[in-house]
């Protein structure tokens, strides 16, 4: 429990604080609707961010104990603050051409507009964020050097298509000319954009780190704290949270137009996948079950494409998040049976 600890005493004033809130809106009826709706999106950014934990601690489990805490200090206040709540209000602001400090004025008195503008954009940030998530999904899927597959032969002969160079980027750039197709004539090149500059920025995070392991075996001169913790991954996993993150803030708002009680409830919830992401590293959990990493990955997979056709189509969130769940509890069910087959052959014939 000591990894949640922190993630528990910011949920008792986060949630104080939505309480207060609705209590000054409304009296004491609104701090407690402010306060169940404060659980309820805590409860949904974790069910959608579940699969992110662990694909952060695969990252994370090689790190130093010094890039771990800045990911978890650091790294909240920029998932938090940057992304639950300054980012929405960036679109907004040049959507809208006014200021951030309007924005935030007619977030706070009136919702519904403040709603209607980020929503209006939602294909283009669907597109710029399943682009980036797609390709950690491919870089993963068509790894020719990973050596343990969870679905067997067919895993491995798609994973041997890593051997063409830029297999994955070509797929993503085909995927993303297709997508075009689920929005109308003057969004499309908005979309194309946004989901190209997806691709470029996971590109650019992906060559930064490889950039630094080159220094790091080469002897170079990069810093001990860079090597053992990684610029470039930080960046990643950064970059990685966004395209999570604000796919939850857009569902938030099917929930409550109260942009207070939303940067409440989904901070809450980061907290949580945070811990659960040390948690995991400190645990060992990944270790432990062979095909966690594989299922979390195959919920960025379908999280992608869920993001992708949202631009058309409405998905519900409950939907999207049981189906990271599900992903997440198979991959953990197989390995449970993977470990006990092999105790099973390990054992002596009688």
């Amino acid at each position: 429990m000591k990894h949640f600890r922190i993630s528990f005493l910011v949920s008792f004033v986060c949630l104080a604080v939505a309480g207060w809130w609705g209590y000054e809106l409304a009296g004491w009826g609104g701090a407690l609707s402010a306060f169940g709706v404060a659980l309820i999106l805590a409860a949904m950014e974790v069910s959608l961010s579940f699969d992110n934990a662990v694909v952060n601690a695969s990252v994370l489990k090689t790190w130093s104990d010094y890039w771990q805490k800045l990911f978890l200090g650091v790294g909240i206040i920029v998932a938090v603050f940057g992304m639950r709540l300054l980012f929405p209000l960036v679109i907004v602001a040049v959507a809208a051409d006014i200021s951030i400090a309007d924005v935030w004025t007619l977030a706070l008195n009136d919702p519904q507009t403040y709603s209607q503008h980020l929503t209006a954009h939602h294909a283009e940030v669907a597109a710029f964020g399943g682009m980036f998530l797609l390709l950690v999904f491919l870089n993963f899927l068509l790894d020719h050097e990973k050596e343990t597959h969870w679905l067997g032969n067919f895993e491995k002969k798609l994973g041997s298509l890593g051997k063409i160079s830029s297999v994955s980027v070509m797929i993503a750039i085909g995927v993303l000319l297709g997508s075009m197709g689920l929005v109308g004539e003057g969004q499309k090149l908005a979309v194309l954009l946004s989901g190209l500059w997806g691709i470029l920025i996971y590109i650019g995070v992906d060559s930064i780190s490889s950039f630094l392991e080159k220094e790091e075996e080469g002897g170079g001169n990069v810093g001990d704290m860079v090597k053992k913790g990684g610029i470039g991954g930080f960046l990643y996993l950064e970059v990685l949270d966004a395209s999570f993150s604000f796919d939850g803030v857009i569902g938030a708002f099917a929930i409550t137009t109260d942009v207070v009680i939303i940067m409440l409830g989904l901070a809450i919830g980061a907290m949580f996948v945070r811990s659960m992401t040390i948690y995991l590293v400190k645990q060992g959990t990944l270790d432990k079950f062979l095909y966690l990493e594989h299922g979390a990955h195959y919920a960025i997979g379908i999280l992608a494409a869920i993001m992708l056709a949202s631009m058309k189509y409405h998905v519900p969130e409950i939907f999207t998040g049981l189906v990271g769940v599900a992903f997440i509890a198979a991959s953990v069910w197989s390995s449970v049976r993977h470990r006990r087959q092999e105790q099973a052959a390990a054992l002596p014939a009688a």
